[in-house]
């Protein structure tokens, strides 16, 4: 049997696997995971809300049903956190905004019921910033999240709190989710890996919502998972992705879809457009791109098409929604801080309004197509995430240039969320900066409807580069 104290370690996978043989109970998993919350989260701000108390109680109705024979879920006693920007029953979806803080959701939103019917247990609620919408993590109602690798890392965002609570040991997954960059942010920050679903694939829906969101937040924001291995997406995702009525666009596919002949075939590209890239990212890319060549993949330097005007004119479209819709909210309940965030995003990415907003939500389909097409040919491209390592905390407080480097140079990022596409985010490398240690991702894309394709070069990679989980607990201690 396992060391109990080392039970915070283990991934979901394996967690699973050992609650549902009976070789550890769900309370012990689930206790270590508390345990270890209670060590480190003083210092990271990850987890701010401790559900400790009714994560112990359900870990032991999960052992009394097991010992009855009831059958166990794929994720038995899996530790887990939720994002506050999504509906737990009797939380507060605060959103990470002082006017919200009491916005008591009345029911579960569709991941928390899928993760909870499949055995997880809840163990607290991460810290996301105001309104979710920035690549840094903090806010007025519960401060700063920092990153377990340094403070000269921020820890990412929007899901900086599950980003950091999952890389530092608390709890075996993390729920985020991504309309820019959110699930992917994080990860690369942090050295965690993540799959951004595709459009349609896990279902949303928040039980406390007083309006229906706008058509492109619709279109590109997505429900997922960050986790500290690869292979806990393949054990996790099947049942995020069950169907909810209450999402009345989700996608029924299975998890798995059919098998490619032959050596998949990878498009490699190193390509930022007008900012520099990064020696260090540079190896990271050089680094998985070798990992997938000894795994078996074909592996073939290509141009992507339009993927610069798919991001700017992506985001464009989205901050002429925001304006128009979140817009009002922003500038009554939002900080100082986050209004001149938001004043400098639309500097940069000039909003569509009017027709010319509606035409460029036309022209998404034309991006989309041309990307299709190019997938049929190389169903995997391995890209930058981002051409720099990521940046320190408050960057994107610093003017243009801070919101430029944050943002502006991650067109990799948003340009998949405007064309609905699966884009997973794997540690490539260790970097030793002069800052200090800083993990190094890389992303890959898939084919629509083949997260399944993206998560297995990702443990090609992982096979070959490591865990980032392990280098950085040898530091936390």
């Amino acid at each position: 049997m396992a060391d109990s104290k080392d039970l915070w370690k283990l991934g979901a996978t394996e967690t699973a696997a050992r609650t549902t043989a009976g070789e550890i109970t769900a309370e012990a998993a689930v206790g270590a995971a508390i345990d270890r919350m209670d060590a480190v989260n003083p210092r990271l701000n990850a987890v701010v809300e401790n559900l400790s108390d009714e994560a112990r109680d359900r870990a032991r109705a999960l052992d009394k049903a097991r010992a009855s024979g009831a059958p166990c879920g794929p994720l038995h006693g899996v530790p887990v956190t939720i994002k506050i920007n999504v509906d737990q029953k009797g939380h507060a979806s605060s959103n990470g905004v002082v006017a919200l803080k009491d916005l008591i959701a009345p029911g579960d939103a569709p991941i928390v019921e899928n993760l909870q019917a499949a055995g997880a247990v809840v163990i607290g609620r991460t810290n996301t910033p105001e309104f979710s919408f920035r690549a840094d993590t903090d806010n007025p109602l519960f401060g700063r999240t920092h990153n377990p690798w340094g403070d000269h890392i921020s820890s990412g965002g929007s899901t900086g709190g599950g980003g950091a609570a999952v890389m530092a040991g608390i709890g075996a997954l993390a729920h985020g989710n991504d309309i820019g960059g959110s699930l992917r942010f994080p990860s690369a920050a942090n050295g965690a890996v993540t799959v951004k679903p595709g459009l349609g694939r896990v279902p949303a829906y928040n039980p406390s919502q007083k309006a229906e969101r706008g058509m492109l937040a619709q279109a590109m924001s997505v429900q997922g998972l960050i986790t500290r291995e690869a292979r806990d997406l393949h054990v996790s995702m099947p049942s995020m992705i069950a169907p909810d009525p209450r999402d009345p666009f989700h996608t029924p596919l299975p998890w798995r879809g059919a098998a490619l002949e032959g050596p998949i075939t990878v498009g490699f590209t190193k390509e930022t457009y007008e900012f520099e890239l990064h020696p260090e990212v540079s190896r990271a890319l050089d680094a998985a791109r070798d990992a997938l060549t000894d795994a078996g993949y074909r592996v073939v330097e290509v141009e992507p098409p339009l993927l610069r005007e798919a991001g700017m004119d992506g985001y464009r479209a989205l901050m002429g929604e925001v304006l128009a819709l979140m817009g009002p909210d922003i500038r009554a309940h939002g900080s100082d801080t986050i209004q001149a965030i938001f004043d400098e995003y639309f500097r940069q990415f000039t909003p569509f309004e009017g027709t010319e907003l509606l035409q460029m939500m036309a022209k998404r389909s034309h991006y989309a197509r041309a990307w299709s097409l190019f997938l049929e040919e190389y169903p995997l491209v391995l890209a930058p995430f981002l051409p720099q390592p990521f940046f320190a905390p408050d960057r994107d407080t610093q003017g243009p240039e801070g919101v430029r480097e944050v943002l502006g140079s991650a067109l990799w990022s948003y340009a998949m969320n405007f064309m609905g596409l699966p884009a997973a985010c794997v540690p490539a490398r260790l970097a030793e900066l002069t800052e200090g240690p800083q993990p190094i991702n890389v992303q890959i894309v898939a084919r629509r409807w083949r997260e399944d394709l993206a998560v297995d070069a990702c443990i090609a990679i992982e096979d070959r580069i490591g865990r980032m989980c392990d280098p950085l607990w040898d530091r936390m201690g």
